[in-house]
Order: C-alpha cells, then structure tokens, then sequence
C-alpha cells in the first residue's frame, strides 16, 4: 500500500438526505474517517430537519469543519452562540442547535462528526 487514498465528495460512497428535502450529506470513508459535504438549504434548522433523524434533543455529534459558503448558525445547550461564514474553521463539541442564516445555502466540510450525522436506522 502506497500511504496515499484519493476520493471525491463529487462521487460520494453515501448520500444522507435531510428531512423535508432541506438538504443532504455526501460523505467519503478515508480509512475510517468519514469527510463530509453538508449543503444546508435556506431555512435548514437542526432542530427540526435531522432531529427527527437522529432522535436526540440537540446535536450530540461532535464537529471539525470549513465553511465553504453561506452562513450557519450554531447555539450550544447552554446558551453560547456563535455565526459561521465562508473561510472559517470551526470546531463545536457535542450539545447544540444550528441554523442557516439568509437565502443562500450552507456549505460545510466536516471531518470528524459526520460518520454517523442524520444517519437512519436500517
């Protein structure tokens, strides 16, 4: 083995779509890490589009992501909150809500929570 893997979230091994057609995650396995794409269309909230998929009270998946476009926001459980837009990097622990800001959608890069995000159960 050559030590390098190269794959596409263009060509995707998986597609998750979100509730109400607000979205979907593509996602990659690069050897057991899971790298996502997550396009969050305007209007997308956690709270009410992978909610009822991930049948939690808030988001319990932990995130390193990008933010390619669009704006997010993100609110912890207790309170802290925090908007994202084009270039930043983000880190967000366990225990929060998000939400698209404006018309344009979200485009996220995550490459450590995504492996079991808005994943439905067989």
């Amino acid at each position: 083995m050559s030590g390098l893997l190269r794959k596409s979230l263009e060509t995707p091994e998986e597609v998750r779509p979100f509730e109400a057609g607000m979205g979907q995650l593509a996602l990659v396995d690069m050897d057991g890490i899971a790298v996502g794409r997550a396009t969050f269309e305007p209007g997308w909230r956690w709270s009410e589009h992978v909610k009822p998929i991930a049948g939690t009270d808030s988001c319990q998946a932990p995130h390193a992501g990008y933010c390619v476009s669009g704006r997010i926001t993100v609110r912890m459980d207790d309170g802290d909150e925090q908007e994202f837009g084009p270039g930043d990097v983000m880190t967000v622990a366990p225990g929060h809500d998000a939400w698209v800001v404006g018309d344009e959608p979200c485009v996220l890069l995550d490459w450590q929570g995504y492996a079991d995000y808005a994943k439905r159960s067989a």
